[in-house]
């Protein structure tokens, strides 16, 4: 019943002083929203990100000619090597146990025009087998994707991404029409499905996809290939998988003591990775939100303090009538709470609306994280107490009779 009458007390005290007690949460009520709203942003472009790693394909494994390294953010071939070949995929769909289909690619931009010869796209070609289509779960959304006899055969066929498409033909259907792929002509016999942004921030629909013998001998005039898009026959199977591709290859390619002359990335690590980088930047954007939470947690300071200094004749009346020192402590810590407390709930409010807000008005996508929010409450009602304890201390400090003779 008496923490009840404190209670009641101190909200009535609070409500007095409407202007002092709103400024004095403001600092918690922005440090909490911040908290929330960061870590949605960070947890969405997590989920962001490892959705288009998802969307690359089922079980893939990437196998890339030379060695890669990862700069400002995307990864680059440090040199060109030209010892993959198409052969190795065969090899490796037909040799590797834990693999289940390979496919061999090879991609560059190269200036497309339509059937207007005032229509020019600069666009990426991928040149790849009918496997490629299975690997990277690559869908129509309109005709269809050339088959294993006409890859080989070299038909002069492509399959456009959405971006692609719309960039050649406008709104028009594409399918059966006819376009210029440098200065050979290719007819259009599929559409594929939109699949958005790869990792590496390449939009994965502003692309032509032709037969890999097709883009070998008529467009790009090599033997050699960049990539094998290989599929593992589970997910469980993936480093077994990595660890056979490498072997074979170094035996194909006669390395011996030499350094692989490929880099082999599997779809679990990239994940992992993405995940683990995403992860890493969320918390330190917000720790560095949780400091306005600081901020706030000293601005009670300072406002209980005040609180203590102007109250001070009413102190020494409670004292004098019989209140002992911890009924006086625990007053001063309840208001403190209490502002604490409020800056938590209309922080968290607050928190959720903006994460609710940010993707309905087109920016970022975010992914509420309650967690958080319950983190960032408990945090500001602690840093409540925790900052009252000073302001109540010298509260219940004061004695009866200097208290009542105060100013």
């Amino acid at each position: 019943m008496r923490l009840m009458r404190n209670l009641v007390l101190s909200g009535e005290i609070l409500a007095a002083h409407k202007l002092r007690t709103l400024l004095s949460v403001t600092g918690i009520v922005v440090g909490v929203a911040a908290v929330i709203l960061m870590v949605a942003v960070g947890r969405g472009a997590e989920e962001s990100i490892l959705g288009r790693i998802r969307a690359m394909g089922t079980n893939l494994i990437l196998v890339n000619a030379g060695q890669f390294q990862l700069i400002a953010g995307r990864q680059r071939q440090m040199s060109t090597v030209k010892t993959l070949v198409s052969s190795d995929a065969q090899a490796i769909a037909n040799e590797c146990p834990s693999v289940l289909v390979a496919a061999p690619a090879i991609g560059k931009r190269l200036s497309v025009r339509g059937e207007s010869e005032n229509i020019i796209a600069n666009t990426f070609v991928v040149g790849m087998s009918a496997e490629g289509f299975q690997i990277r779960t690559i869908t129509l959304a309109a005709g269809r994707a050339f088959d294993a006899q006409e890859s080989r055969a070299a038909q002069r066929i492509a399959v456009l991404g959405p971006t692609a498409a719309r960039n050649l033909f406008g709104d028009a259907d594409p399918v059966g029409r006819q376009l210029r792929i440098g200065r050979v002509p290719f007819e259009v016999i599929g559409v594929a499905a939109p699949k958005g942004m790869d990792p590496n921030g390449m939009d994965q629909d502003d692309l032509i996809v032709v037969p890999i013998e097709t883009a070998l001998r008529r467009l790009f005039n090599v033997t050699y290939i960049q990539t094998i898009y290989v599929q593992a026959r589970s997910t469980e199977a993936l480093e077994r998988a990595e660890k056979e591709i490498a072997a074979l290859l170094r035996q194909r390619h006669r390395l011996g003591a030499k350094n692989d002359d490929f880099t082999i990335q599997n779809q679990a690590t990239l994940l992992e990775i993405e995940r683990e980088t995403t992860r890493s930047l969320t918390w330190l954007i917000g720790s560095v939100a949780a400091i306005s939470l600081l901020v706030g947690g000293v601005g009670i300071l300072a406002v209980m303090l005040m609180s203590v200094r102007e109250r001070t004749r009413e102190i020494g009346l409670r004292r004098a009538v019989g209140a002992r020192r911890r009924d006086i402590r625990m007053q001063f810590l309840l208001e403190s709470g209490l502002l604490a407390g409020l800056g938590g709930v209309l922080g968290v409010a607050g928190g959720i609306g903006a994460a609710l807000a940010v993707p309905a008005l087109g920016y970022w996508q975010t992914v509420l994280s309650w967690p958080a929010a319950a983190v960032g409450f408990g945090f500001s009602v602690s840093l409540g107490i925790v900052f009252g304890i000073y302001p109540a201390m010298r509260a219940a400090g004061l004695e009866p009779i200097e208290a009542l003779r105060a100013e």
